[in-house]
């Protein structure tokens, strides 16, 4: 009984200490800001007081062998990634979590019909961001709606894991659990990839980043391990994405130029719809067949606006970037140190600039 009223106990003082610290952090805030971020330290400590240690996960008779298998490959990952090439995974992904619910949380992101321009959120200490989650599904659609009536484009996507950057130690979630094999350890890596590296107010630079470290890790971790099958999916997976990065960077040019010279409504609405449907047209072409994993049938299904764009965008800038400093460095450890090494001596440069020179080019 005793040790049963210190545990409760415990997770009511965690509670309140991540409740008072979010309010402290966000005192300044408006008061929208201060309940978004104190309902993110509520779900945030809901998490955290599930957590099981992923040991006694995989011990449990009742973990489904599918769960247990995985469970092993991110204990082995997060242990490769640290000592292997240099990722700083802390005590994250040593437990387990059950989210309760198929999708964590639902992100929105928003841009001007008239602008490929997202609309930014500004929050204590990650800074300004193109995107907001939401744990309620009622009110992410009345935010996108309220967007929408303001002549927003708007996405709104689920998303099934976010890294709190080293402030927590993360566990590893039943949402992302439910992934295929390269699917969690490539996320298990691109979220460790964030508590490694991360510039407030530069999100595309950060989800980029991560997602070459998620892909490039997860190749170089299977292969390691003699799993050249798995390797190699997430090595392709890796190629598609360079591929789409192209596809989207070309669409976001065309369409600012066009948005540039200030066209008037139904004009507007002709030429959105040109540029949209030719970048269609490609992903029911060449670029979707030189897909080697994605489904361009499901990616062309998918919504495509100036939101969307802005939103694939975030985890597709200048991936090709990565890929060079990749090619030059010889592999993804060498890589990771020279990128980690250029940071070091940022200061207020872009960091896109920062690292073009490890990639051969000027930054253009």
């Amino acid at each position: 009984m005793a040790r049963r009223t210190w545990r409760v106990l415990a997770r009511a003082a965690l509670g309140l200490v991540m409740v008072l610290a979010a309010a402290v952090a966000v005192g300044a805030a408006v008061s929208a800001d201060v309940r978004f971020v104190l309902r993110g330290a509520y779900e945030e400590a809901r998490i955290l007081l599930r957590r099981r240690a992923l040991t006694a996960v995989v011990a449990d008779p009742a973990t489904p062998e599918d769960h247990r298998q995985k469970i092993r490959l991110v204990l082995e990952a997060r242990a490769w990634a640290d000592s292997a090439i240099g990722l700083r995974p802390g005590d994250s992904y040593t437990t387990y979590a059950r989210v309760g619910r198929d999708t964590l949380l639902l992100v929105l992101s928003a841009s001007p019909r008239d602008a490929l321009e997202p609309h930014l959120w500004r929050f204590p200490i990650v800074g300004a961001v193109p995107y907001r989650g939401f744990f309620s599904l009622a009110k992410a659609e009345q935010a996108a709606r309220d967007f929408t009536a303001r002549g927003y484009d708007t996405y709104l996507r689920p998303a099934s894991a976010f890294s709190t950057l080293g402030w927590f130690s993360d566990p590893l979630l039943s949402t992302v659990l439910d992934g295929d094999v390269v699917a969690v350890v490539a996320t298990v890596l691109h979220e460790t990839a964030h508590r490694t590296l991360y510039v407030p107010g530069a999100t595309p630079f950060d989800e980029s980043f991560a997602s070459y470290v998620g892909y490039r890790a997860a190749e170089a971790f299977f292969r390691a391990r003699g799993d050249t099958l798995l390797a190699a999916r997430a090595a392709a997976i890796w190629r598609d994405e360079v591929r789409l990065s192209h596809l989207y960077a070309n669409l976001a040019e065309r369409l600012t130029a066009f948005y540039d010279t200030r066209p008037p409504g139904a004009i507007l609405t002709a030429g959105r719809d040109r540029l949209f449907g030719e970048a269609r047209a490609q992903l029911a072409g060449t670029v979707g067949a030189a897909l080697e994993v994605y489904d361009a049938g499901r990616l062309q299904a998918r919504p495509l606006n100036n939101a969307t764009l802005v939103a694939a965008r975030i985890y597709r800038t200048r991936l090709d970037l990565f890929e060079r400093i990749h090619q030059r460095s010889g592999s993804v450890q060498a890589a990771l140190a020279a990128i980690l090494t250029a940071m070091e001596q940022r200061g207020e440069q872009d960091p896109f600039d920062v690292l073009a020179p490890l990639g051969g080019d000027d930054g253009g």
